[in-house]
């Protein structure tokens, strides 16, 4: 495009066929069902909710009665005759061999989301500072008298990346020309393989030099662990294994939610008891929990709920719901118990 006239120079087809087509749609599926807003919270909210529903999968496996037997054959699910223990074992084998994984897509899903990823940010930045950035303002004694006298003095994007060689930048780069507000151009490494790159200078325009640079080696461990955690979860940081990995665990996530589903049915209510979810959870748990138990666990429910908004509204949602449900309930055992 011809930035003076708006002229069509040139145009370059980046995909052939379907395949493209076909990956750019599943993106948008994983990113936000193809619904746009409403799908995008939906996913963070999946997000945000699976940390919680694998630790309390852990917590469930571990505090069953022969949990230590079961600690001892976890390598291998149980044989047997077919059945809900079959294939509660194989949920619980598969599960614990994929907790590590999802609950590591959990948190790296979350670190560039609109929401979690924000109140992340705040956290990082409070720990381990700001993330170093290069200046695009030129020197005083390189700035040119007179409007677009810059413009004409531009030793254009070869010169520059020539010069971001020279530096040391290797790989694939990213060359952002100057603007309104950037005086300079910007060459950043964009390596998201292992070992990965992400060193970045600022070059004068006018005669090509180096005016700033800011090392991948000085950024804050946060800020490396949240870009390594990113690459992981996208299957760039290890390539091929990477990718590997990820298929593995998302077919042991779809197991999961199968063998899920097949233990609900197998014990579901039968149909002399009429349609029915199931035997609702026992009413008051919660007020058995010991208070240095309890308090803490609050305390840090709110702090999660709090940096992780679609986990924290959500769970109040469920709170105010459960209340009037049990609030309703003493209605009517009150009013039974009454014309009793």
């Amino acid at each position: 495009m011809n930035p003076y006239t708006s002229e069509v120079l040139g145009q370059e087809r980046t995909f052939a066929g379907w395949w493209m087509p076909v990956r750019a749609w599943v993106d948008g599926l994983h990113r936000h069902l193809n619904l746009g807003e409403s799908g995008r919270i939906y996913s963070e909210i999946a997000a945000s909710w699976l940390w919680v529903e694998i630790l309390g999968g852990l917590a469930l496996w571990l505090t069953t009665p022969r949990a230590r037997n079961r600690i001892r054959r976890i390598v291998v699910p149980q044989g047997g005759p077919k059945g809900r223990k079959r294939t509660m074992s194989w949920h619980a084998v598969v599960g614990v061999w994929a907790s590590a994984g999802l609950l590591g897509l959990s948190v790296t899903g979350m670190t560039w989301s609109v929401h979690a990823g924000a109140g992340i940010g705040e956290i990082q930045s409070a720990l381990a500072g700001p993330s170093p950035a290069v200046s695009t303002s030129l020197p005083a004694a390189d700035k040119k008298p007179g409007a677009g006298q810059e413009a004409v003095n531009d030793v254009g994007i070869d010169a520059v990346v020539a010069a971001a060689h020279a530096a040391g930048l290797r790989g694939v780069m990213n060359v952002s020309p100057p603007t309104e507000d950037q005086a300079t151009y910007v060459v950043k490494e964009n390596t998201r393989s292992w070992p990965e790159r992400h060193d970045t200078v600022a070059v004068d325009p006018a005669t090509g030099t180096i005016t700033d640079r800011a090392n991948w080696a000085d950024y804050p461990l946060l800020a490396k662990m949240t870009s390594w955690g990113i690459d992981a979860h996208m299957g760039l940081l290890f390539g091929l294994a990477n990718q590997i990995v990820l298929a593995l665990l998302a077919l042991a996530l779809i197991g999961m939610l199968l063998w899920g589903y097949r233990m609900w049915w197998l014990r579901r209510p039968t149909r002399t008891e009429g349609f029915a979810l199931g035997r609702a959870p026992a009413r008051g748990a919660w007020r058995r929990l010991p208070g240095w138990f309890l308090a803490p666990a609050v305390l840090i429910a709110a702090v999660i709920g709090y940096y992780i908004p679609l986990f924290g509204l959500p769970l109040l949602c469920f709170i105010a719901v459960d209340t009037l449900l049990g609030h309703l309930r003493r209605r009517r055992t009150d009013r039974t118990e009454a014309a009793a």
